[in-house]
C-alpha cells in the first residue's frame, strides 16, 4: 500500500519541486542573458533548490503581508525566460511586491512584461567587452575579492579577474596559493573547480585562467604581455595608501585605473558604495574604498541623520583580530597590538569615526571612535552612541531603519535583523556593509543607541567590487524600478 504524505509534507515537495525547476531558468538568463537574480537582495545564482527555498522563507521578514510564494517567482521567471532580455539585475521579492501593490488588475505574466519592457528584446545589445581586473595582494581581502569576481563572471562581460600579483614564497608557492583559494576557515569551501597550471603559473578557477605574477615593485610588472590592458588594479597589501605611491601601479604597461581597499590619504577620494559612489568620475585613476568600519556605519548614520538630524555621538567598534596583530605577545610598532590577540581584548584607536566625513561631510566633527579588538576571527560590531536633534522611540527608529533597509536605495549596504538570539558567527557571509540588530537599539528621547554588525571581510568585499562595477561602468540597471 503506498502512504501518502501528510498536507504540510506534500506541499513541501512540491515547493521544492519548483526550486529545482527554477536552477536551469536562472542559471539561463544569467549566462545568456547576463540577467542576475535575487530575492531582497540574496543571490539566486548557482544556489540549491533548499537555497532557493530559504531565499522565499526569509523574504517574509520584508514583505510584510505574507509569504512569498515561490510559485510566484517562478512565473516571473518563466516570463523572463522568453523575453530576450538585455543585461539587468531583477530582485523577484520586490517584483512580487511592487505586483501586488500596483498590479491593477493585470496577471502577473502582463505586470512582468510591462516592468521589464525597457530590456525586452535587447539580448542583441549584450556587447559589452569587460574589463580586466588585477589584484594586487592576495590576502584576506584578495583572496575574498576573487571569490566573488569568479562567481560572477557569468560569460565575461563584466569585471574579468585575470592576474595575482604576490610576492615569492617558498618552495610550492603557487600550490600554497591555490589551497588558500580553495579552503578558507572562516569562510569555507571554494564554491566551485579549481585547477593549477605551474607550468603556465596559472591557477584556473570556474574556468578563469587567472595569471599568478611574481613581484615586489609596483611599477615593474609589464601586464600587456600577459594580455591584460586597460586593466582595472585593486591594491589589497595597504602599503601605499597616497596618490604618489598608488601611481606607481599606473606606471605599469596595462593599467588604467586603481582601487585602494584602504582609507586612502590625502586628496583621495574614499567612497562608500550607496553613499558618494556618484563621485566617481572616468577620470579618476586613483580610488579609495574606505574602511571596513567606515562602510558598515556610513549608510545608518546617513539614513539616521535625514530623518532625525545627529547633534553628535561616539562610535565604539568591537572588531575581530586582524593579520596585523600578533598571536602571542612580541614587539609591534602600534600600542597595545603586540599583545597576543586570541588571548586579550585590545583596546585601540579606529580612523573609522573621522572618516565618516569623508563620506559625509554634513558629519564633520561630530563623531569621536575608539576600537576593541577581541578573540574573534571574523564578523565586528559597531555600536553608533548618537544625540539625535529630534526625539523618537525604539518602535519609530527599528520600523524607520526596517523600511530603509527594503526599499531604500540603501537596500544594499543596510540589512536588519530582529532576533534575540543571534551572535556574531550568523552574520558570516553578509553581503551587506552593516546590519542593525533592532533587538538590542535603545533610545530615550533624542539618545540614541544603535548595534550594526558587519562581516569585515566578506561584506566589505562585497562592498568594494560594487564600487569596482561602478569604475568599470558594468552595472546593468535593476528592476523592479
Amino acid at each position: 500500500m503506498t502512504v501518502k504524505p501528510d498536507a504540510c509534507l506534500a506541499a513541501w515537495i512540491d515547493r521544492e519541486a519548483l526550486a529545482e525547476e527554477m536552477i536551469p531558468l536562472i542559471g539561463q538568463l544569467y549566462r545568456k542573458h547576463q540577467v542576475v537574480t535575487s530575492i531582497y537582495g540574496r543571490g539566486l545564482i548557482g544556489r540549491s533548490p533548499i537555497a532557493l527555498l530559504k531565499a522565499h522563507r526569509f523574504a517574509r521578514h520584508r514583505l510584510g503581508d505574507g509569504e512569498l510564494a515561490i510559485s510566484d517567482s517562478f512565473a516571473i521567471l518563466k516570463t523572463m525566460s522568453g523575453l530576450a532580455l538585455g543585461a539587468a539585475s531583477v530582485d523577484l521579492g520586490k517584483m512580487v511586491a511592487k505586483f501586488r501593490r500596483e498590479g491593477s488588475g493585470r496577471t502577473l505574466e502582463q505586470f512582468t512584461r510591462d516592468e521589464l519592457a525597457p530590456i525586452s528584446e535587447k539580448q542583441q545589445d549584450n556587447n559589452r567587452q569587460g574589463t580586466d581586473v588585477v589584484l594586487y595582494g592576495f590576502g584576506r581581502i584578495g583572496r575574498l575579492l576573487a571569490r566573488i569576481l569568479i562567481e560572477k563572471t557569468g560569460s565575461g562581460e563584466g569585471l574579468k579577474l585575470r592576474a595575482i600579483v604576490v610576492r615569492k614564497g617558498a618552495e610550492g608557492d603557487l600550490l600554497k596559493r591555490a589551497s588558500l583559494l580553495r579552503r578558507d576557515s572562516v569562510h569555507g569551501p571554494f564554491n566551485g573547480t579549481l585547477m593549477v597550471d605551474e607550468a603556465n603559473n596559472c591557477l584556473i578557477a570556474n574556468g578563469n585562467r587567472i595569471q599568478v605574477i611574481y613581484s615586489a615593485d609596483p611599477s615593474s610588472v609589464n601586464y600587456q604581455q600577459y594580455g591584460i590592458d586597460n586593466a582595472l588594479l585593486v591594491d589589497n597589501t595597504g602599503k601605499w595608501r597616497d596618490r604618489e605611491g598608488l601611481s606607481l601601479h599606473l606606471n605599469c604597461p596595462g593599467i588604467a585605473r586603481v582601487l585602494l581597499t584602504a582609507p586612502g590619504k590625502g586628496d583621495i577620494k574614499n567612497i562608500v558604495h550607496g553613499i558618494n559612489n556618484r563621485d566617481i568620475k572616468d577620470d579618476d585613476p586613483i580610488i579609495s574604498a574606505a574602511s571596513c568600519t567606515t562602510n558598515a556605519i556610513v549608510p545608518v548614520l546617513k539614513a539616521i541623520n535625514e530623518q532625525y538630524g545627529i547633534e553628535n555621538g561616539h562610535v565604539e567598534t568591537v572588531h575581530a583580530y586582524t593579520n596585523d596583530q600578533n598571536l602571542i605577545d612580541n614587539f609591534h610598532k602600534g600600542s597595545r597590538r603586540g599583545r597576543s590577540a586570541p588571548l586579550n581584548m585590545v583596546l585601540t584607536e579606529t580612523g573609522a569615526a573621522t572618516a565618516v566625513a569623508k563620506a559625509l561631510p554634513e558629519l564633520a566633527g561630530k563623531l569621536t571612535g575608539n576600537a576593541i579588538r577581541v578573540p574573534t576571527p571574523n564578523v565586528s560590531m559597531a555600536i553608533l552612541n548618537l544625540n539625535l536633534k529630534t526625539a523618537s522611540t525604539r518602535d519609530e527608529i527599528n520600523e524607520f531603519l526596517r523600511q530603509t533597509a527594503m526599499h531604500s536605495d540603501l537596500h544594499k549596504q543596510i540589512d536588519y535583523v530582529n532576533s534575540q538570539e543571534v551572535v556574531s558567527s550568523d552574520f558570516v557571509g553578509s553581503r551587506h556593509a552593516g546590519v542593525v540588530d533592532a533587538g538590542a537599539t535603545l533610545c530615550t528621547d533624542k539618545r540614541l543607541v544603535l548595534y550594526v554588525w558587519y562581516d569585515n571581510e566578506f561584506g566589505y568585499s562585497c562592498q568594494v567590487v560594487r564600487v569596482m562595477e561602478d569604475m568599470a561602468r558594468v552595472n546593468p540597471p535593476a528592476f523592479p524600478r
